[in-house]
C-alpha cells in the first residue's frame, strides 16, 4: 500500500541530494514523498516533482533569501579559520557551527510538530547533524541518515571526529578529544535539557544528535570505512553510496587531454581567493577542466579553454571525467568511488579532513594542504592519480561492486519495512 514518507534534510545541498536519491526510488514505487525544507529552498524540490512543506530555522530576514545563503555567508566570513589546525577549528568553527544548528533546532521545534500533525507521515527520514526533538517525541517511526564521514560516530579505534588524523597513529587523539569535550560541554548540557523538556530522550554524552531506535543509515564504501572497536548495533546499515539519478544530462567539452573536474562544493567555493588560485594552477596544465563555480561565480575568472557554471549536474559529469579535485565532501567522495574516479582532496572544514585522510591512507586519492600547497604539488598529485594504472583498476572494482547494490534501492527497501 502506498505510504506517506517525509524527508527532512539539513538545509544544504549534500544531505538534500542524498535524500532526493532515496526519495526518487520511493516515489517510483508509488509512495507519497514530501520534503520538509527551509523556506530558502522553496520550489527546488517541487521542481523535481516532490511535495514540499517549508519551515524556518531563524526569524525571517528583511531581504529575500536564496537557498542556503546563511551558510554561504557563514563559510565566507569564517574562511580564515580554515587555515588553522583542526584542533584549533574546534573552538573557532566547529562549536559555533553546532551552536547555530542547535539554535535552529530550538526555533523550529513547534513548526515541525505542526507539519508532522498535518502530514501524518508513516515514516520520517532525516539527515541532520543535530537532533530535532520533535522527531523522537512524535511517536512516528523515523530514520537517521549520517551523510558525513562515519568518524562522526565515535569509537575508541576511530580517529577523532573532524580531526583528519591518521587511523593507524593515535598520536594527539587524547589531546583532541579533551579539547572537543571542553568546547562542547556547556552547549551539550543546555541542548540536552531542551530535548528532555520537549519530550525527547536524553542525548548521549557529548553527542548533539539522537540515533533512531528504528533505523540508522551511514554512507561510506566498505573499502574506505573504519574498523571499529565497538561495532554499531543492528539498527545501523551502511548504504555505502547514495547516488541520485535525477541530475540533468551534461555534455563534456570536446578536446584532447584528460578531463578534470574541480569542485569545492557549494560552500567551499565561497572562498574566492582559493578558488581562483586553483583555477589558475589547473589552467597551466594540458588538461581540460570543468569547474563548479559556486555562489560567487561572477567573481571568478575562467580562461577560454576551461568551462564552468554556478551549478553543475555533478552525477552526470563524474562518469565522463578522468580525475576530480575536490574539497572532500562526503557526497563527492562517495560519488567518486561509485563512478571509480581518483581524487585530489583539499579539505576545508568539518568531515572533509577525515575524508581526505581516509582517501589518502587507503590509496584511493591524494590529500594536500589546502592553503599551504605549492602549485606544482597540485599538478604533480593530479598527474600521479591520472597515471596510476593499478589505482584505476582498484577503483573500477569498487565501482562495479557498488553498482551491484545501489544504496538508494537498499535504503528504500529498509524504509519500506518500517511502514
Amino acid at each position: 500500500m502506498p505510504k506517506t514518507i517525509a524527508f527532512f534534510p539539513e538545509g544544504a545541498y549534500g544531505p538534500t541530494n542524498n535524500c532526493v536519491g532515496i526519495g526518487d526510488v520511493l516515489r517510483r514505487r508509488g509512495h507519497r514523498v514530501v520534503f520538509i525544507v527551509e523556506e530558502s529552498f522553496r520550489g527546488t524540490l517541487e521542481a523535481q516533482g516532490f511535495e514540499e512543506r517549508t519551515m524556518r530555522l531563524s526569524p525571517p530576514p528583511e531581504a529575500p533569501e536564496v537557498p542556503g545563503q546563511f551558510w554561504k555567508d557563514f563559510i565566507r566570513d569564517t574562511a580564515p579559520v580554515f587555515r588553522k589546525p583542526t584542533i584549533e577549528q574546534l573552538s573557532e568553527f566547529i562549536a559555533p557551527t553546532f551552536q547555530a544548528l542547535v539554535d535552529g533546532a530550538r526555533y523550529v521545534d513547534d513548526r515541525l510538530r505542526e507539519i508532522f500533525g498535518e502530514l501524518r507521515p508513516d515514516v520520517i527520514v532525516e539527515d541532520n547533524v543535530v537532533s530535532f526533538p520533535a522527531l523522537p517525541a512524535s511517536g512516528i517511526p523515523w530514520v537517521r541518515i549520517v551523510s558525513c564521514n562515519p568518524a562522526e560516530l565515535k569509537d575508541p579505534a576511530v580517529p577523532p571526529t573532524f580531526s583528519g588524523y591518521p587511523a593507524n597513529d593515535p598520536t594527539g587523539w587524547d589531546e583532541y578529544w579533551d579539547e572537543y569535550a571542553r568546547v562542547h560541554r556547556d552547549m551539550h548540557a543546555e541542548f540536552d535539557a531542551f530535548c528532555r523538556e520537549r519530550g525527547a530522550p536524553p542525548l548521549p554524552p557529548l553527542e548533539l544528535a539522537h540515533s533512531s531506535t528504528h533505523l540508522n543509515l551511514t554512507l561510506f564504501p566498505a573499502e574506505v570505512d573504519y574498523a571499529r572497536a565497538n561495532p554499531l548495533d543492528g539498527t545501523w546499515h551502511n548504504l555505502e553510496a547514495c547516488v541520485r539519478t535525477t541530475d540533468a544530462p551534461y555534455e563534456a567539452p570536446a578536446g584532447e587531454g584528460k578531463l578534470v573536474y574541480l569542485s569545492l562544493g557549494s560552500l567551499g567555493s565561497a572562498d574566492i581567493a582559493l578558488m581562483q588560485r586553483l583555477i589558475d594552477t589547473l589552467a597551466a596544465t594540458p588538461h581540460r577542466v570543468i569547474v563548479s563555480l559556486g555562489p560567487q561565480h561572477e567573481l571568478l575568472r575562467l580562461p577560454d579553454h576551461m568551462t564552468g557554471a554556478e551549478f553543475l549536474p555533478q552525477t552526470s559529469i563524474l562518469p565522463q571525467v578522468d580525475a576530480v579535485v575536490t574539497h572532500g565532501g562526503n557526497n563527492t567522495i562517495t560519488e567518486c568511488l561509485w563512478f571509480g574516479k581518483p581524487t585530489v582532496v583539499l579539505p576545508l572544514f568539518w568531515d572533509q579532513y577525515d575524508n581526505a585522510q581516509r582517501m589518502d591512507e587507503t590509496g584511493f586519492g591524494v590529500r594536500l594542504d589546502t592553503y599551504g600547497h605549492a602549485p606544482e604539488e597540485l599538478t604533480a598529485a593530479l598527474d600521479r592519480v591520472l597515471g596510476d594504472g593499478a589505482l584505476h583498476q582498484r577503483l573500477a572494482a569498487v565501482s562495479e561492486r557498488l553498482h551491484r547494490r545501489p544504496g538508494t534501492e537498499h535504503a528504500a527497501d529498509l524504509i519500506e519495512r518500517l511502514t
